[in-house]
């Protein structure tokens, strides 16, 4: 309801003054008004300052203990509405503004805002431990967990109840008050740890420049160059070109520069983030995170982290993630070593017989390769995806497969990069709202990432539609030039708009159903992927930036032709890293490990990782997993994979990529159900059939298409030939049944003469 009185000096608790515009109460801090008045009440970014977060977090966590009370000291006998549901439905405020945080202070931050995060979290911590380590509270959810089965309760509420049952569970909640007490310490230090580790990052990423003169750019496209040299030029340094470690400046470099030495320069710097022994380096504080976890686990009764945490997970335990990981790894590191050799003639013709190929080579010999082999320059292919036709791309997808629909909105913006779209189902219905945010700046983290600002909920009884976010650090535009993507940065775009598919369709009763499974979480962004460079989507989206023209069919065919051209060397970097995230999540003792040492045997030592190629990510700069949420979990990715090209194939195999009748079973079934359901039943009740790995290592080259063709036809002709001498083998079988009834027969008639 809207109030129409002016406060002016309303001097409660955090002096907070209000005033009136439009009939709306607008207060000072914008965090504390009940509902903010924009459009689908994204947050009012031109009102947010800096200074509102801490006040608005000390109500936060204020209000929410008094709602924790309240559940706590009710005399009423313990149902689910009066402490599963009042459980749920609590916190609303400080959710809200650690919502806003948590992804303003990666797209957007500054030294005030790190500050502030490295006070916050660990209190953000406490107060999690002091809630689910409440010996009442938990009381309290285990009488409604245990009489679940006897209360009534429907799909959502019996699932909701043992969801929450389970978070307190693996919170703490059945330890000794010694122990207790040691895990809120352990929680506190590494939220802080975490803090530490990202700010290290990405002041090590911002601190490196390369400056480099026309004459050291040979091979370098001019595109490339331009943006070069306006970095250069905002760094006021005009007439040099200045290449950074943010992958759209770095990558292209790597790919295309001609000075070998430049090359090395710049990937050392890359690979040494957090490791250059100053006052930004990670590995001591690495060190502490995984001891930290380990005791962690341990308390909580697990033999290691990894196995804290695949125990949530579709995998369930360390061994199916391994045996998955493993099983891939070994054609991944053959395929590789295929394609070194096959760049080896390139190398030595350029730097003699006696040089030795290093891991700054690979892009270089890589793209002579691709255009070898295929006649396909990814410069010439960036002329057709620009940015404004990616976008366009992703928009027509949404709409063919899911009937919706995207309009420019005008809202607040907390940067002037950034854009937003108002999304409108079928009916015209309002599903949210989505921001872009796409380009690098020292204010932003490095990589590509979807959060929401507003996740969707019901308030009483309504739909509260989400406010969707897609942050990336793409290739910016320069002068007149729009923004040229890589083949590799659309695959992003497409996969963090699947992440924003999977908010904005989310229909969730419960808070507490919202979230899926870390190794399913994926699967929605992922399938996206798979109609980026499709035939279909590319004749509808990929145009010349400059002519217009369509692009030829002869360039899609050799996109398609390429389509696994260097998945040995993608793979196996892939893998390098999720294993070794695995391994030292694996340990068992609280003993600090020698960071480098430890990553040397699990890749080098243990699993012969060639020395040309790099673990996506070193631990020094791992963010996934020491301050992104994926500690033991970067085999997501791969785990995700096998879910995303299998589901796709139900479009294959239906004859039309966009058949409305799968992409609306696939919304009902798996978008729109956040965790109502375990994610195994979910890709079930879409699939109809468990998962097949095979289309995934089909999609990677590790295996051929023909081979998996001819393998199914031999096995359709055993199949037959089983079933043939089955068939004959009943047939002989009802022969002798029929003899033998017609000599019973005539025994019995032989006797009764």
């Amino acid at each position: 309801m809207k109030r129409f009185l002016c406060l002016f000096a309303l001097a409660i608790v955090f002096m907070t003054n209000f005033s009136c515009s439009n009939g709306v109460i607008v207060a000072e801090n914008p965090f504390f008004e009940q509902k903010w008045d924009t459009p689908y009440s994204t947050p009012p970014f031109d009102r947010i300052k800096t200074e509102h977060f801490k006040p608005a977090f000390e109500r936060g966590m204020s209000l929410h203990n008094e709602e924790i009370d309240q559940i706590v000291n009710s005399s009423q006998k313990p149902t689910f509405e009066n402490t599963v549901l009042a459980y749920d439905n609590s916190g609303e405020l400080l959710s809200k503004v650690a919502t806003v945080f948590g992804m303003l202070s990666a797209a957007d931050t500054d030294e005030q805002m790190q500050a502030l995060s490295a006070e916050i979290y660990p209190a953000l911590a406490a107060h999690s431990d002091a809630i689910t380590m409440n010996d009442k509270l938990f009381e309290r959810v285990k009488a409604v967990y245990d009489s679940r089965d006897a209360a009534g309760l429907d799909a959502d509420q019996k699932r909701l109840t043992e969801k929450i049952y389970n978070d307190f569970v693996r919170s703490g909640a059945l330890l000794s008050v010694e122990d207790k007490a040691a895990l809120k310490q352990i929680n506190e230090r590494l939220s802080l740890l975490g803090v530490d580790f990202g700010r290290n990052l990405l002041a090590e990423t911002n601190a490196f420049q390369l400056f480099v003169k026309r004459e050291s750019l040979d091979g370098v496209p001019s595109a490339v160059m331009d943006v070069a040299a306006a970095e250069a030029k905002e760094a006021g340094k005009a007439g040099e070109y200045m290449f950074t470690l943010h992958k759209p400046s770095m990558l292209p470099f790597l790919t295309y520069c001609r000075d070998r030495a430049l090359r090395e320069q710049i990937y050392k710097a890359y690979l040494k983030r957090g490791d250059n022994g100053n006052e930004n380096d990670n590995k001591s504080i690495i060190a502490q995170m995984v001891s930290l976890r380990f005791q962690k686990a341990k308390l909580l009764g697990y033999k290691s982290y990894s196995h804290y945490v695949t125990a949530d997970q579709m995998a369930g335990t360390p061994e199916a993630v391994y045996d998955l990981l493993e099983g891939v790894w070994a054609p991944a590191l053959e395929q590789s070593k295929v394609e070194l050799e096959r760049m080896m003639p390139l190398f030595t013709n350029d730097n003699g017989a006696d040089a030795k190929f290093e891991s700054w080579d690979w892009w270089y010999y890589a793209e002579k390769v691709r255009v070898a082999d295929y006649n396909l320059e990814e410069e010439s292919v960036r002329e057709y995806l620009s940015l404004d036709n990616a976008k366009s791309g992703i928009f027509f997808l949404a709409n063919r497969l899911f009937g919706i629909t995207f309009r420019p909105l005008r809202a607040p913006m907390y940067h002037e990069d950034c854009e937003i779209y108002e999304v409108l189902d079928g009916d015209d219905t309002p599903l949210g709202a989505l921001y872009f945010d796409f380009h690098p700046r020292a204010s932003k983290q490095g990589g590509a990432w979807c959060g929401t600002y507003v996740d969707q909920s019901y308030k009483d009884g309504v739909r509260v539609c989400p406010v969707v976010s897609i942050v990336c650090n793409f290739t910016p535009p320069v002068g007149r030039t729009p923004a040229l993507l890589s083949i590799d940065e659309v695959e992003t775009l497409f996969h963090e708009f699947g992440h924003a598919l999977h908010n904005l369709f989310a229909n969730v009763k419960y808070r507490g159903l919202a979230g899926v499974e870390g190794d399913f979480v994926e699967l929605p962004s992922q399938i996206m992927e798979n109609w980026a460079f499709s035939e279909a989507m590319l004749k509808q989206y990929a145009t010349h930036y400059q002519t217009g023209e369509i692009m030829p069919d002869e360039m899609i065919a050799k996109i398609r032709k390429s389509a696994t051209f260097n998945e040995g060397f993608n793979t196996t970097e892939l893998l390098a890293a999720a294993l070794s995230d695995f391994d030292i999540h694996a340990v068992q003792s609280a003993d600090e490990v020698d960071v480098a040492e430890f990553e040397r045997q699990s890749l080098s030592e243990k699993r012969g990782l060639i020395s040309q190629i790099e673990p996506r990510y070193h631990y020094t700069y791992f963010s996934h997993i020491f301050d992104g949420g994926y500690s033991a979990g970067y085999y997501f990715y791969i785990w995700a994979e096998v879910l995303d090209k299998d589901a796709f194939q139900a479009f294959v195999e239906s004859g039309d990529l966009f058949n409305r009748e799968i992409a609306e079973r696939f919304r009902q079934e798996v978008l729109s159900r956040g965790g109502s359901r375990e994610g195994m039943d979910m890709y079930r009740a879409f699939r109809g059939a468990e998962p097949d790995k095979t289309a995934m290592l089909v999609a990677r080259g590790l295996i051929k298409a023909e081979d998996v063709a001819r393998e199914e036809l031999s096995s359709k002709q055993e199949r037959t030939r089983v079933d043939t001498r089955e068939q004959a083998r009943q047939r002989a079988e009802r022969s002798r049944q029929e003899r033998e009834a017609t000599r019973q027969q005539n025994e019995t008639l032989a006797q009764a003469e």
